[in-house]
């Protein structure tokens, strides 16, 4: 059997091992401390080289910050100068007194009557040809023709054809009936006593009745004017042209129709 010691032998080995535990823990906090140190160390080491190393590119300025000249203030323009007006020498004139006023006369004059020309009638003639005519007649003159036919179209002497013959001729328009009397007089140009000559123009048509009727010359007085032509074709009726043929055609007619009123003479008052 062992032998135990006594107690004060045991005590001392056990505070000798609590002094080490001690020293043990002292000396690794103190590397811990240095571990942190050294690590910091080279943080900012790095750091300062990597922020050497980095390459800055230049910033550019904006258009605001840059320089420009401002140029003095204009001189103020001179003053205007006023030129005096230049009076007159004389006096200005005045306006001129009233002058009579016009009176227009009781008879009007007509308006103008614009005349519009109507394009004579066209007729085919059966052959062609240079003249202007609607048949191929000749003159009752003998004369040597291109053939010797007997009725036809050709250019011989034929009977009563279209040829160069002695046959056929152009007969004028006839008046049937219709005319201008006294009492057709417009009452109110009547007693003014006006009066005058009215020139016409119209067409005879196929039928015999007037149409297309127109004033070429006025006589002065716009009714006198307008009844001319309204009565003619209301009255007037023809016979109308006839071709060498003896086919109706148009023709165109030219008169004069004057109005006029007989003045009596005044009679004289009885002597006494």
């Amino acid at each position: 059997m062992r032998r135990i010691g006594p107690v004060g032998v045991i005590s001392a080995p056990l505070a000798d091992r609590g002094s080490r535990v001690t020293a043990d823990q002292s000396n690794l906090s103190d590397r811990i401390k240095g571990a942190i140190a050294a690590a910091v160390v080279q943080l900012v080491l790095g750091y300062i080289l990597i922020a050497g190393l980095a390459v800055h590119s230049p910033v550019r300025l904006s258009d605001d910050l840059k320089l420009f000249g401002i140029a003095p203030n204009p001189p103020p323009p001179p003053p205007e100068k006023k030129i005096p007006r230049r009076k007159a020498s004389r006096a200005e004139g005045a306006a001129s007194p009233p002058n009579l006023r016009a009176k227009p006369t009781e008879v009007v004059a007509p308006r103008p009557v614009v005349v519009v020309a109507v394009p004579p009638p066209v007729v085919a003639a059966p052959i062609a040809g240079p003249g202007a005519q609607a048949s191929a007649g000749a003159a009752d003159v003998r004369g040597p023709g291109t053939g010797a036919g007997g009725v036809g179209d050709g250019l011989g002497s034929g009977g009563y054809g279209d040829g160069d013959g002695d046959g056929g001729y152009e007969s004028p328009p006839r008046r049937r009936s219709g005319r201008l009397k006294d009492s057709d007089y417009p009452g109110a140009v009547g007693a003014a006593g006006i009066g005058g000559t009215v020139s016409v123009r119209y067409t005879v048509e196929t039928n015999g009745r007037a149409t297309g009727c127109f004033i070429t010359h006025s006589s002065g007085n716009e009714l006198l004017d307008v009844t001319t032509c309204r009565l003619i074709e209301q009255r007037f009726r023809f016979e109308p042209s006839r071709d060498a043929r003896g086919r109706p055609v148009r023709s165109v007619l030219v008169e004069d129709h004057e109005w006029e009123i007989d003045q009596q003479p005044a009679q004289e008052a009885p002597r006494r």
